[in-house]
């Protein structure tokens, strides 16, 4: 089960105790003109995404119908209705990159994490996601994870990458 740690103690909070959380927030909040993409960031900043069941309380507290909730959510790409990992994977397909082998990342990255571009792994340690250009061209291709840049990736190279992810992770527990 996914869970946030808290940046004051070493407790961690389930998914389900942030979702119960938000909804005691949700039961106080002013109904006003204007609430609802105040709602879906704060929803999204403390759970990560906005799953369905968040979605469909915000819409009974604005008294709003849900495809309007889900709509907004949909059109506003800072939105996200699927579950992010703890690390972002971008791999850039500019053209540089592109040429250069970043088509082969990619699928390396693919087979690696057992998912497709837009999808997170199951114990959710990495998201993977694409970009057209890192502004790093002559160190082509590149990826990032995080904010951490990633030159002349090589796709033979991408296990040991995303192994020392996986290394920060256990060294927390």
């Amino acid at each position: 089960m996914p869970v946030t740690a808290c940046k004051e103690c070493t407790c961690e909070t389930s998914e389900e105790q942030l979702t119960a959380q938000f909804l005691d927030i949700l039961k106080g909040y002013p109904v006003e003109p204007g609430s609802l993409i105040p709602l879906l960031q704060t929803a999204q900043r403390m759970l990560g995404y906005l799953p369905e069941k968040v979605l469909k309380q915000i819409a009974l507290k604005l008294d709003k119908p849900y495809s309007e909730v889900a709509g907004v959510v949909s059109f506003y790409s800072f939105f996200s209705t699927t579950p992010k990992g703890k690390h972002l994977v971008r791999v850039c397909l500019g053209t540089s990159c592109y040429v250069r082998g970043g088509k082969e990342v990619l699928e390396a990255c693919k087979k690696q994490l057992n998912i497709d571009v837009g999808q997170t792994t199951e114990d959710r340690l990495f998201s993977l996601d694409v970009g057209r250009c890192f502004g790093a061209c002559g160190l082509a291709p590149v990826m990032l994870v995080d904010d951490n840049v990633h030159k002349r990736v090589k796709p033979s190279k991408i296990g040991e990458i995303f192994s020392l992810y996986k290394e920060q992770v256990s060294e927390k527990k």
